[in-house]
């Protein structure tokens, strides 16, 4: 049974709203004032309180702030009881935190409507929040223990096949285990490495921080695109997928932050596109003037419904596609462009691949020369 609370100093309303609540099936809980009634929510933890506005001691928007400021009632649905005179008011406890109002004189169509309403909206918010968690425990249970298995099973065994047959194998063989042993180790560095990274992102969310841009010289993006981008096809085996047109921009951030922002982008392209499918990076200057890297594949893409829930450790159809990863990649190189004052876009459909641009603001003389250059040599014929 769904227990109400109703705050207010008027006994008649007090009366009427309980014992209509009552006749519709929910347990009622009544106070006079709102000191009261604050504490009747911290020990009674309503599911909706309705809350007269104008009240001695305590009025209806002190009484909602403290709701609010403290955990167990943060959420709780709250329902203003308003006269007609009253409802310009309406707005600042809107503003407040109040999810609906009720204005006096009201029927009891009206009251059993409103209470439900929020009631529902409430259960729905809930089943919402219980299926991402399950989905988010669906994910943990099955990508997390995989992923770090899978490579520290292979790390075990093929050290173990040095170990036993070390005698009689050839130094073509050694080296080919040694190779498989230093991938293995590789993917199980990254996956920890990622893991670190996205603490440290977390920690600066939390803390509303954001990395130092002062100290740090412009980076040409020709200088540390290539190899990097070519690394991580090679590392999938893909050179030959990899199309490259880069102009001379430059980005004004941490070498390392941008090298990780493209690695995890350009990587996540080839995980989710087939071999032989084309993935194409570019670097320009954008029509705001801003550096822009752009990492477009053709692979499987993704619903509307599956971007918005890109998030750390979520993974889609992993029950129909294998997939490498805890599915932190794109978490972390879009927190991290958002830290840096860029923004990170993600367009993708079903069936057509996936687009991400990541852009970022220019500050520095030194980069606009160098961008004068590229927009000049892209009116050429020269750029992407």
């Amino acid at each position: 049974m769904k227990r109400v609370l109703v705050i207010d100093d008027t006994t008649e309303i007090l009366d009427v709203i309980s014992e209509s609540l009552a006749a519709f099936g929910y347990d009622v809980e009544v106070a006079g004032d709102g000191q009261i009634g604050l504490q009747l929510a911290r020990d009674k933890a309503p599911d909706l309180i309705i809350c007269d506005v104008n009240m001695p001691r305590m009025d209806g928007y002190s009484v909602l702030l403290a709701l609010r400021a403290m955990e167990s009632t943060a959420t709780t649905p709250f329902i203003f009881l308003t006269s007609v005179s009253e409802k310009i008011n309406v707005r600042r406890g809107m503003e407040l935190g109040a999810d609906d109002y009720l204005t006096k004189p009201f029927t009891q169509k009206e009251l059993k409507a409103a209470v439900s309403a929020r009631l529902e909206k409430q259960a729905e918010l809930k089943r919402q929040t219980d299926r991402r968690l399950d989905e988010l425990r669906g994910s943990l249970t099955l990508a997390l223990p995989h992923e770090l298995r899978t490579p520290l099973n292979g790390i075990l065994g093929l050290a173990s096949i040095l170990m036993e047959d070390h005698a009689t194998c050839t130094p073509e063989e050694i080296l080919s285990t040694a190779t498989d042993i230093q991938a293995s180790a590789e993917r199980l560095h990254h996956l920890i490495e990622n893991f670190l990274v996205f603490s440290q992102i977390q920690l600066l969310t939390i803390e509303d921080k954001a990395p130092e841009l002062g100290d740090h010289p412009p980076i040409s993006g020709r200088d540390v695109i290539p190899a990097l981008a070519l690394a991580v096809a090679r590392r999938h085996k893909r050179e030959t997928d990899l199309h490259m047109e880069l102009e001379p921009v430059c980005f004004e951030v941490p070498g390392e932050n941008i090298k990780k922002i493209i690695e995890e982008t350009v990587d996540n392209a080839f995980k989710f596109s087939q071999p032989g499918k084309r993935v194409m990076l570019l670097c320009r200057v954008n029509s705001a003037g801003q550096s822009e890297i752009v990492v477009r594949d053709e692979g499987r893409g993704m619903s509307a419904e599956q971007l918005s829930k890109i998030g750390p450790h979520v993974q889609f159809d992993r029950q129909h596609y294998e997939q490498q990863g805890a599915g932190l990649g794109l978490v972390i190189a879009r927190r991290m462009t958002e830290l840096l004052g860029g923004q990170y876009q993600i367009r993708s459909a079903l069936g057509e691949g996936t687009t991400i641009v990541a852009s970022f603001p220019i500050r520095s003389t030194d980069c606009d020369t160098v961008h004068l250059l590229a927009r000049r040599q892209a009116a050429g014929g020269l750029g992407a």
